[in-house]
Order: structure tokens, then sequence, then C-alpha cells
């Protein structure tokens, strides 16, 4: 909207120039309004979520990264026996922890997915009572 420079206020201003019977503008435009809150909330956590998703991936891979440059510099001067124990103990454990780092970041999105959706569950069934409101006979 702030694209056409029209506000709420304008808008409703426009159609009230349009008095139609049995109509409440001043509801519709209500109702639209708090469809768009109800967006831009959404759309809002669903943001903060993504970022919280990169910030937890980027740290993952900063430890992970650490701790391999750990393993390889205790690792030096090792017979190659001792060195392949050590890689498969490594891998397990790097195997184990990238599993759980997978759990985590899919619980954390489908976390912030609930969320977002709940939000516009909300408001949808706020609309469906505001329409059985305005189907009932005055």
């Amino acid at each position: 909207m702030s694209n056409s420079g029209m506000s709420f206020p304008d808008i409703t201003k426009m159609l009230e120039q349009f008095k139609l019977p049995g109509i409440d503008i001043n509801a519709i435009i209500e109702a639209r309004r708090k469809d768009i809150e109800a967006l831009t909330q959404a759309n809002q956590m669903a943001y903060e979520s993504m970022q919280a998703l990169a910030r937890r991936e980027a740290e993952i891979l900063q430890q992970t990264m650490s701790e391999w440059q750990g393993a390889m510099a205790g690792m030096a001067g090792k017979n190659p026996a001792e060195m392949a124990a050590k890689g498969t103990e490594l891998a397990t454990q790097a195997f184990g922890r990238a599993l759980a780092n997978m759990r985590e970041l899919a619980e954390m999105a489908s976390k912030s997915q609930a969320q977002a959706y709940e939000v516009l569950n909300r408001r949808f069934q706020e609309n469906l009572e505001e329409l059985r409101k305005l189907m009932q006979p005055k």
C-alpha cells in the first residue's frame, strides 16, 4: 500500500462515498487491516526464524571446523594404526553430532512454522466468526 501512497483512512474515505445499504464498509476495512497485520506478524516471525537458523548453522560450522582442526593437530606424529583408530572414532562422533545438529535445526524450523501458522489460523478463525455475525439477520 505504501507504493500507492494510500493509507487505510484514505481508502475508508474513498469507499464511504459508495454507500451501499446493509454493507458496513468500516467493518470490511477493519477486517482487511487485521488480515494484513496477521500476515505481517507471520512474515516477521518467519524472517526472525530464518535468521536464527542461519546463526545456528554458522555456529555449528564454526564449532565443527574448530573440532576438526584440533583433531588433526592431535593426530600429528602418530603411527598409521593409531591414526586409523582415531579417525574412526572421530568419524563416529562427527556423525552423531551431525544427526543431533540436523534434529535441532529441524525442530527450530518446525516450531517457527507452527507459530507462524498459528497466527494465520487465529486470524482465519476470526474471519469466520466475523462472517457468521454478518450473516445473522438483524
